[in-house]
């Protein structure tokens, strides 16, 4: 029997994460191995340097550049606060004080009696990285960050836009198929992962918006409606660092598409337990995919990570991931092993899909799928 090898979402209900939790340059980890962590919890934390700031003191005061050393009211090295003097130069028998201020708060790094200008480095600032989903702290990079492990349910989107976030799981619709509408929405969910059905519409996520909703997970959306959203066109598809107020997951693709009924369970049985979403989601590639990940009430370590690879073979459960037919839910009806041409006439692997909903068969590139796992 043929078959072939292809990534896959993973949508299961008992699997260990690793999820590794980095700064952008070297700081301080805050957490040990062993440690317990929740999505708050702040393992690692660093400082990027100020804004620096150039004060023409000369041109200020109205002297000669040699001269500004002398009129500082402050020492290199020194802080100051916005509107506190930093240099006072008197006139003509003292009669006239001609007075600079700080433009922030800062530290003094130089001053030039050259070009007669101090720079004034601005505060530093902090950047901290947190645990994202609860769990243990599995290993630590010093000065870098740690990896933080979890035992739980893991759905993979095929698509998402927005930041880590956290919260409680609520289901808003009865049905997979059912859309989310605004009047499904309520202050009770402030802070929560809302689940709805087969769609929502961009009215319905600023609505959850102003609500204080954290996350939407849902089937699909209409891509003209993620272009109002994000105000712009998408382009190349790397997402995740969107300020949209909330972040959204799409478990199936753009459109009114009814969530596949292994989510849609999966996401039931996670009812009020708390998990972490991420928007973040790198198409082109494919190596990084949407994710809700809900811890169980107990940690375990006893499990090897996920795998999210496998084999496909007649009747594996498959999504397109590229167009025409991107979003699409089927399985593989045919394994050809020859190659076949595409338009370009470049020669690749291929196989024939059939599609859940109409039962039609297309051939599809190998390249352009993603096996479904559990």
């Amino acid at each position: 029997m043929g078959h072939a090898y292809t990534p896959g979402l993973r949508v299961t209900v008992d699997t260990v994460v690793r999820r590794e939790r980095r700064l952008p340059l070297r700081g301080q980890v805050l957490v040990a191995a062993g440690d317990a962590a929740e999505p708050d919890t702040v393992v690692a934390r660093a400082e990027l340097p100020g804004n620096a700031q150039t004060v023409n003191l000369a041109a200020r005061l109205g002297l000669d550049p040699a001269r500004v050393t002398g009129t500082l009211l402050k020492a290199v090295g020194d802080s100051v606060r916005q509107g506190e003097p930093l240099a006072l130069a008197k006139g003509v028998f003292g009669l006239f004080r001609n007075q600079v201020e700080s433009p922030a708060d800062g530290t003094i790094e130089t001053v030039s009696s050259v070009t007669g200008q101090l720079l004034l480095r601005e505060r530093p600032i902090p950047v901290e990285v947190n645990a994202y989903v609860r769990g243990r702290v599995a290993e630590v990079m010093p000065g870098e960050g740690v990896v933080v492990e979890s035992r739980g349910a893991l759905l993979q989107g095929i698509f998402g836009v927005g930041g880590e976030t956290f919260g409680r799981v609520v289901i808003a619709v009865e049905r997979p198929d059912q859309p989310l509408g605004s009047e499904r929405l309520s202050s009770e969910q402030r802070g929560a992962i809302v689940v709805g059905g087969s769609h929502v519409t961009h009215a319905t996520v600023q609505r959850a918006r102003e609500l204080g909703v954290a996350a939407i997970v849902v089937g699909g959306f209409d891509d003209r409606d993620l272009r109002e959203l994000l105000g712009r066109d998408l382009g190349v598809a790397i997402t995740g660092q969107e300020d949209l107020g909330l972040t959204l997951l799409l478990t199936e693709g753009f459109g009114r598409i009814t969530m596949a009924a292994r989510s849609w369970e999966l996401l039931r049985a996670c009812a009020g337990r708390v998990a972490s979403v991420s928007g973040a989601t790198q198409i082109r590639a494919g190596v990084l995919r949407p994710e809700l990940i809900a811890p169980h009430a107990a940690e375990s370590a006893d499990h090897a990570p996920e795998d999210a690879g496998g084999t496909l073979e007649p009747g594996s459960l498959l999504r397109v991931i590229r167009q025409p037919w991107f979003g699409r839910i089927g399985r593989v009806a045919e394994l050809p092993p020859e190659l076949r041409p595409l338009e370009t006439e470049a020669l690749v692997r291929v196989l024939v899909v059939e599609f859940g909903d109409d039962g039609t068969r297309a051939i599809v590139p190998r390249a352009n799928v993603e096996r479904i796992a559990g």
